[in-house]
Formats: structure tokens, sequence, C-alpha cells
């Protein structure tokens, strides 16, 4: 018979009584130990420890008795925990829900004896599962009530903490002008006003050696300070707090702090800005070219910078790459090779990358180490957000590098810049692997455009190839039935032509369907590839020649 050693624990919020000779711990433990002795015949031993907690609150994890229990359970000296009432244990659901990772990392349980409760049955599992939802409940509920309550603060002007920008320093819950650096900031505004470009803008501030702010970090370690890039400039110049405002995701607030720019200068900087970003929309007739907002962070796998480039097709449509610096002005060179990718696909990747590892377990756990438990909820707030944000000035600042390879790109996270903006007072290490986001992602071909896919991603289903694959499969039945092609065209409303182009998707290996019905095919897979293409009739070949595209 299996031998289950069982501890009890006994609580009692406060010390009244606790003087008497039978007092409500007493009678906790002698319940907890009639319990135990009922149980004998299952190999329940009641270990001679005991664990008792009087006066103290079950609002915390922080009780003596309490942490020699689990550290006992931990090391494996106790299997059972009992307890008169589940309050006894903890009065919070989510001190609850870390209670039951620890006892299950352990291979322990616990029971308590007056409410039926016992998490070695599968009844004990149910009510545990339905408690745990309660608790996510409630911790949602939280986390709404301080998105609630930071939304309704900065409806007031409140400044409500992270990452403070160049020109202020943080007094309260408002922010007040340092004189040195709102010179910077009036700067950049009248480059702006006087060149109309951030480029020039950005090549006049190096110039005249602008720097970004200065800031201590959590360990005293001097951080900041560096040249401007051209998101940082836009960021800056499209930031409403320099008006006086307070922004909240897509609204702006009048806010209680001085503003460095007068609200007219601001307002006709954001008209210049729009109609700047509204010029390549007008002449291409596509989606304004952003900011490469990658320089100077992107490297490849020999440690070569990508470098913007960009080439104008014969109807003038203008293309951004990144290219490794090494083809700069030399892409003819015989035996030269290196990397030259899409601008806007390589962005939308590193984007799409950034996103899932802000709301992903490693930001979780970081978010964990911190003590401070009301910093830590508003943190995982401003975190969700981020990891929502559609913002890639916002999301590219907490970016240190990105390392491309052939198969493989990496994300590191500035260790300064990311708890910063989660408004959190730590240090991370800047070799801490949890800073690093890293994706599989190949490179196809797809006619003069290259797509960028990262590994697990998933695509669309490409409904006109499937639907095109399910109709060839309908008209070679009735091919079969004795149906000449001009019949089945007349039927389906079609050409002739049509019937013939598209008739030998039926014939495609059915491995191949599976992967377009899932989504999972090449990118150069598609319904306008396979008219113009006779695809081999054994299957070896088909997914030879698919496997190039």
């Amino acid at each position: 018979m299996q031998r289950i050693r069982c501890a009890i624990y006994t609580r009692k919020s406060s010390e009244d009584g606790l003087e008497q000779a039978f007092n409500s711990l007493h009678a906790q433990r002698e319940a907890c130990a009639a319990y135990v002795l009922s149980q004998k015949a299952e190999g329940w031993v009641l270990l001679s420890e005991r664990y008792d907690d009087g006066g103290i609150s079950g609002g915390s994890l922080d009780r003596p008795a309490l942490q020699l229990l689990l550290a006992d359970i931990d090391a494996g000296r106790v299997d059972r925990i009992l307890v008169y009432k589940i309050d006894r244990l903890t009065g919070s659901l989510a001190d609850f829900a870390k209670i039951v990772e620890r006892l299950d990392a352990a291979g322990a349980s616990f029971v308590s004896v007056t409410q039926s409760f016992n998490t070695a049955t599968s009844m004990g599992r149910l009510t545990l599962n339905m408690l745990l939802s309660f608790a996510q409940f409630e911790r949602d509920v939280t986390a709404e009530r301080i998105r609630n309550k930071i939304a309704a603060s900065k409806r007031k002007g409140l400044w409500m903490g992270g990452y403070v920008p160049l020109g202020y320093e943080p007094d309260g819950r408002t922010l007040k002008v340092v004189a040195a650096e709102a010179e910077t900031v009036k700067q950049i505004y009248e480059l702006y006003l006087a060149h109309g470009s951030i480029r020039a803008v950005r090549d006049a501030a190096l110039g005249l050696g602008l720097r970004s702010k200065r800031r201590e970090g959590p360990a005293g370690r001097m951080q900041g300070g560096t040249l401007f890039d051209r998101g940082h400039i836009h960021h800056i110049l499209t930031n409403p707090l320099y008006a006086g405002r307070i922004r909240h995701k897509r609204e702006i607030h009048p806010g209680l702090h001085p503003a460095i720019i007068a609200p007219e200068i601001w307002e006709e900087v954001q008209r210049r800005l729009q109609a700047e970003a509204a010029k390549p929309r007008k002449r291409t007739g596509t989606r304004p070219c952003s900011v490469s907002g990658l320089v100077g962070k992107a490297f490849d796998e020999t440690g070569d910078r990508l470098t913007p480039s960009h080439a104008k097709t014969r109807s003038g449509k203008r293309l951004r790459y990144y290219v490794s610096h090494r083809l700069v002005g030399r892409s003819g060179e015989a035996g030269l090779c290196g990397w030259r990718l899409p601008a806007p696909e390589l962005e939308a990747t590193v984007l799409r990358l950034i996103g899932t590892h802000l709301g992903g377990p490693q930001m979780t756990a970081i978010l964990a180490e911190h003590p401070e438990v009301n910093l830590v909820a508003a943190a995982r707030t401003r975190l969700q957000d981020l990891a929502a944000s559609d913002d890639p000035a916002a999301l590219l600042a907490l970016v240190a590098r990105i390392d491309i390879a052939p198969g493989r790109i990496a994300v590191r996270f500035d260790a300064a810049a990311l708890p910063a903006a989660l408004g959190l007072p730590m240090t991370l290490a800047e070799d801490d692997t949890r800073l690093t986001a890293t994706a599989a992602f190949r490179s196809r071909r797809r006619g003069v455009e290259t797509n960028l896919v990262l590994g697990g991603e998933t695509r669309p289903v490409d409904r006109v190839l499937l639907a095109n694959i399910a109709r060839a499969n309908l008209w070679f039945k009735r091919l079969r039935a004795g149906r000449t092609p001009d019949a089945i065209a007349a039927e389906a409303g079609t050409s002739k032509r049509r019937v013939q182009q598209m008739i030998g998707l039926a014939f495609l290996a059915p491995d191949i369907v599976r992967a377009v019905a899932r989504g999972h095919q090449p990118v150069g897979l598609t319904s306008d590839w396979l008219k113009t293409h006779e695809l081999p009739a054994d299957w070896t070949e088909q997914r030879r020649l698919v496997a190039t595209l």
C-alpha cells in the first residue's frame, strides 16, 4: 500500500483567543487529524510537524508556517495538505492558483475536510478548475479595472508613468519641463518647419550634435545620449505631449503638464507630416512609403548591416529594399552575394514577431520577477497594449538589434527600453535570452515579388485556388461521364479554354491538395501560376516542381 504523508495547515486571522488552552487552531487541527485517521486504510499517515499561522491574514502568501510547508512540499517531504476550509489556505484566488501550481510540480495535493474537496480525485479536480476559472475572471476584471482607471486618469490629463520623453521629467502625476532638453525639442520642430523633411531634419540634427535623452538605469548606469535617427525624430514630431496633451490609444486629451511646443505649431507640423506622407500615395496609387524603421538595427549573418535602398519600375512605382551594405553599388560584381529583401515585407515580418513575443510567456516571466504587485498589474496592461499596437515606431523603439541569417530571424529587445516602456524600475541583463525573439523564416519569389513567411505562421487559405481545384474535379467527373468540354463550359458559364486550362488541377497529388486546404502550400502556387504552367502527371515530379515555388 502506498504511504501518503499528510500535513495539517491551520490559520487564524486575528490573535483574539489564541491565549486559550483550546483555541481555533486546535479545533482545526483536531478535525483534520480525525479525517486523516478515517483514511488510514488508504495509507494516509499524519506527520508530526505543525504548520500553524496564528493572527495572520490569508490575503498574502507571506506567512511563516505556510512558507515552511511549501518548502517541505518542494523538498518532497509532504504528499498531501489538509485544511479545515479552503479559506484557511488562502483568501485570494490568484494566490490559490499559485499554490496549486507548486503542488502539481511536486506531485502533491490538498484536501478541505469540511468541504469534500480533494484534488487527488476527479471531482476535486473539477472543482479546482472551476475555482481557477473564477481566478482568471478575477484577474481579467482587475486588468479591466486598471485599464479603465488609466483611461479615466488620462482623460483628466494625468501622466500615468512609462517612458519619460525628451524635455520632461516626472513630477508626481504630471511632468515638468527640463529646460536644456526642451531646447533640443524646440530645435527639432524648428528644423522640420524650415526643411519640411524628416531626413533633412536628421541630417541637420547630426550637424548640430543634437542627442537623445540621457537617463539613469536602475543599476545606476547611464543610458541614451545617442544621435537621433529618423524614427526617433518622427516620434518627437508626432507626440502630443509636447503640445501639453495626453494620448490614450487613439484619443488625445488636454494634459496638466506645461507644453514645450505651442499647440498651433504642433498642429501645423501634423498637417505637413500628413501632406508629406500623402505624396507617395498620390504618385503611385499605393500605400505611402514609411520611414525605414530598421535602419541601424538590422544585420545579416556576416555582421554586415542592412541598408535601405530603392528602385523604380517602368510605371514609376517606387520599390523599397533592405540590402546587405557590401552590395551597395557593387551588385553586379562576380562572386559577391548578400541579402536584398523587400522593405515592407521585412518590416511587417519583424513587427509581427515583436507583437507575438510581447504577448508570449517570456514577457510574463519577466513581469513575475518584480515584487511590486501594483506596478506589475499596470505593466501587464501596457504590455497587452504594446502587443496589440499598430504603431511601428513605438514597437521598433523597444528593439536593440535584428539579425537575419538563412532560414532564421532574431529580434533582440533593448534591456533598458523595455522595462522603461512598461514603467518597471528593474534591470535586465543584456544577454537575458528572454529578450530575444527568434523564428524560422523563408523567402519565396512570386513573379517579381518576394514574400517572407515566418516558420509556424498561419497564412490565409487561398480560397480561389481551393475553389478552382474543386471545380476541376467536378469538371473531370463530367468529362468521364461523356460530357464534352463545350457542354461543360456552357453549364459553368465559362469558356472552353478555361475548362482546358483548369481541368489539370483534378490531377494534383493528394498531399498538395491537403496543403492548399490548410494554407500550407508554397506562396508561389497560385491559380494564375497554374494557368500558365503545365503540371507533370507524375505526383513525385509535381511535388518536386511545387517545392521550388
